[in-house]
């Protein structure tokens, strides 16, 4: 069974800004940093960010089932703000996953204002319908929430004394 799930945030932040974050192995590093209980950590395991690039993402307690897994970057479009991840190895694929991919667009809207777009494409094995239960964007909005947060507050001068 195949399947996808959408999630869209507007954000008050330039494309551009984003995609700074977004378009680099930075977005992996941050989200532990700035979200603990969505990523527990992060290894890079090889690349530099770019397509071909694989990261370990370690999860925090509580999730049933979900401790790891690695995704490679499979698109990083650097034009038009796109950047797209697969689960090569891991828990999520033991739990009856068939493929798991993580989508994240950019979208400028205007100077100072652009949209994420985060999507899961996913298919299971139809043994295991109710793993359908667990795709959930939730963690990929309270990314996006985070990243506009710190896009913002990078943008702050420092005050002076």
């Amino acid at each position: 069974m195949k399947g996808s799930k959408v999630h869209e945030l507007e954000a008050d932040v330039p494309a551009a800004d984003l995609w700074a974050i977004y378009g680099t192995i930075s977005a992996a590093e941050l989200v532990p940093e700035l979200l603990p209980h969505v990523l527990a950590g992060t290894e890079t395991v090889s690349g530099d960010g770019g397509v071909g690039t694989v990261v370990q993402l370690t999860f925090p307690p509580g999730i049933p089932g979900l401790q790891s897994y690695k995704e490679k970057f499979t698109k990083v479009d650097n034009e038009n703000y796109i950047k797209e991840t697969q689960v090569i190895e891991g828990d999520i694929l033991k739990l009856g996953f068939l493929s798991y991919k993580i989508r994240f667009e950019v979208i400028g809207k205007g100077p100072d204002s652009s949209v994420v777009r985060s999507t899961i494409d996913y298919e299971i094995d139809d043994a295991h319908p109710e793993l359908e239960s667990m795709v959930s964007t939730a963690p990929l909005a309270a990314i996006g929430e985070a990243f506009v947060k710190y896009a913002k507050e990078k943008k702050v001068p420092q005050a002076s004394s």
